[in-house]
Protein backbone atom coordinates (compact mmCIF):
# COMPACT_ATOMS: atom_id res chain seq x y z
CA UNK A 1 0.00 0.00 0.00
CA UNK A 2 1.43 3.59 -0.97
CA UNK A 3 1.80 6.05 1.31
CA UNK A 4 -0.85 7.73 0.13
CA UNK A 5 -3.27 4.69 0.31
CA UNK A 6 -2.41 4.40 4.07
CA UNK A 7 -3.27 8.20 4.68
CA UNK A 8 -6.50 7.78 2.75
CA UNK A 9 -6.98 4.89 5.15
CA UNK A 10 -6.00 6.51 8.72
CA UNK A 11 -8.52 9.39 7.52
CA UNK A 12 -11.48 6.73 6.71
CA UNK A 13 -10.62 4.88 10.27
CA UNK A 14 -10.65 8.14 11.66
CA UNK A 15 -14.26 9.18 10.96
CA UNK A 16 -15.58 5.91 11.72
CA UNK A 17 -14.23 6.00 15.09
CA UNK A 18 -15.96 9.23 15.14
CA UNK A 19 -19.39 7.33 14.11
CA UNK A 20 -18.80 5.24 16.43
CA UNK A 21 -18.08 7.60 19.35
CA UNK A 22 -15.15 5.60 20.09
CA UNK A 23 -12.94 8.10 22.02
CA UNK A 24 -9.89 6.65 22.68
CA UNK A 25 -9.86 5.61 18.95
CA UNK A 26 -10.42 9.41 17.72
CA UNK A 27 -7.41 10.30 20.61
CA UNK A 28 -5.34 7.46 19.84
CA UNK A 29 -4.89 8.66 16.33
CA UNK A 30 -3.55 12.11 17.19
CA UNK A 31 0.09 12.62 17.51
CA UNK A 32 1.18 13.79 21.06
CA UNK A 33 1.93 17.44 19.63
CA UNK A 34 -1.50 17.90 17.14
CA UNK A 35 -3.03 21.15 17.33
CA UNK A 36 -7.00 20.46 16.16
CA UNK A 37 -8.40 23.89 14.73
CA UNK A 38 -12.32 24.18 14.64
CA UNK A 39 -12.65 27.34 12.51
CA UNK A 40 -14.61 30.29 13.12
CA UNK A 41 -15.80 32.28 15.91
CA UNK A 42 -18.04 30.17 17.38
CA UNK A 43 -18.11 29.42 21.51
CA UNK A 44 -16.30 25.64 20.42
CA UNK A 45 -14.12 27.53 17.89
CA UNK A 46 -10.31 27.44 18.14
CA UNK A 47 -7.15 25.42 18.46
CA UNK A 48 -6.53 22.70 21.16
CA UNK A 49 -3.98 20.52 22.02
CA UNK A 50 -4.25 16.50 22.41
CA UNK A 51 -4.91 16.81 26.08
CA UNK A 52 -7.58 19.34 25.53
CA UNK A 53 -8.93 17.21 22.77
CA UNK A 54 -9.59 14.48 25.42
CA UNK A 55 -12.18 16.58 27.17
CA UNK A 56 -14.01 18.19 23.74
CA UNK A 57 -14.23 15.12 22.34
CA UNK A 58 -16.47 13.48 25.24
CA UNK A 59 -18.41 16.73 25.44
CA UNK A 60 -19.39 17.06 21.52
CA UNK A 61 -20.12 13.20 21.29
CA UNK A 62 -21.95 13.20 24.35
CA UNK A 63 -24.66 16.13 22.70
CA UNK A 64 -25.56 13.48 20.25
CA UNK A 65 -27.18 10.45 22.90
CA UNK A 66 -27.90 8.73 19.55
CA UNK A 67 -24.70 9.19 18.34
CA UNK A 68 -23.64 11.26 15.36
CA UNK A 69 -22.90 9.27 12.20
CA UNK A 70 -20.20 10.65 9.75
CA UNK A 71 -20.37 10.14 5.72
CA UNK A 72 -17.29 10.66 3.52
CA UNK A 73 -18.48 12.44 0.28
CA UNK A 74 -14.87 12.85 -1.35
CA UNK A 75 -11.18 11.94 -0.24
CA UNK A 76 -7.95 13.39 -1.84
CA UNK A 77 -4.21 12.70 -0.35
CA UNK A 78 -1.02 14.36 -1.82
CA UNK A 79 1.71 13.18 0.67
CA UNK A 80 1.01 13.94 4.46
CA UNK A 81 -2.26 15.70 3.48
CA UNK A 82 -5.36 14.68 3.41
CA UNK A 83 -8.62 16.88 2.29
CA UNK A 84 -12.18 15.48 3.04
CA UNK A 85 -15.06 16.11 2.64
CA UNK A 86 -17.52 14.90 4.57
CA UNK A 87 -21.13 15.53 6.46
CA UNK A 88 -22.63 14.78 9.75
CA UNK A 89 -26.64 13.05 10.74
CA UNK A 90 -27.57 13.36 14.05
CA UNK A 91 -30.01 14.30 16.80
CA UNK A 92 -29.05 17.10 19.48
CA UNK A 93 -30.27 16.58 23.19
CA UNK A 94 -32.13 19.42 22.16
CA UNK A 95 -34.22 17.19 19.89
CA UNK A 96 -33.01 19.58 16.88
CA UNK A 97 -31.90 18.09 13.91
CA UNK A 98 -27.76 18.02 12.98
CA UNK A 99 -26.95 17.73 9.48
CA UNK A 100 -23.85 19.77 9.03
CA UNK A 101 -22.00 19.71 5.98
CA UNK A 102 -17.64 19.61 6.51
CA UNK A 103 -14.28 19.99 4.93
CA UNK A 104 -11.81 18.65 6.80
CA UNK A 105 -7.91 19.02 6.38
CA UNK A 106 -5.49 16.27 8.30
CA UNK A 107 -1.58 16.53 8.32
CA UNK A 108 -0.02 12.78 9.19
CA UNK A 109 3.23 11.96 10.54
CA UNK A 110 4.44 8.53 11.06
CA UNK A 111 0.89 7.37 10.65
CA UNK A 112 -0.39 9.99 12.91
CA UNK A 113 -2.57 13.44 12.44
CA UNK A 114 -0.09 16.39 13.91
CA UNK A 115 -3.18 18.70 12.40
CA UNK A 116 -6.76 18.57 12.04
CA UNK A 117 -8.96 21.24 10.38
CA UNK A 118 -12.23 21.65 10.52
CA UNK A 119 -14.26 24.00 8.08
CA UNK A 120 -18.24 23.45 8.69
CA UNK A 121 -21.53 25.54 8.70
CA UNK A 122 -20.92 27.81 11.65
CA UNK A 123 -24.70 29.07 12.20
CA UNK A 124 -25.37 25.64 12.80
CA UNK A 125 -22.77 25.19 15.00
CA UNK A 126 -24.36 28.53 17.31
CA UNK A 127 -27.67 27.28 16.35
CA UNK A 128 -27.45 23.76 17.75
CA UNK A 129 -24.34 22.92 19.94
CA UNK A 130 -24.15 26.38 21.28
CA UNK A 131 -28.05 26.85 21.98
CA UNK A 132 -27.90 29.98 19.89
CA UNK A 133 -25.45 31.67 22.04
CA UNK A 134 -22.31 33.75 20.32
CA UNK A 135 -19.03 35.11 21.34
CA UNK A 136 -19.54 38.32 22.92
Amino acid sequence: MSDIERNKEIARNFFVAMSNGDIPAIIGAYDDDVKIHTMGNTLISGVVNKTRAKEFAGQVLGAFPQGIRFVIHELTAEGDRVAIEAESFATHVSGKPYNNKYHFFMRLRDGLIIEFKEYMDTEMVTDVLCGGQRRS
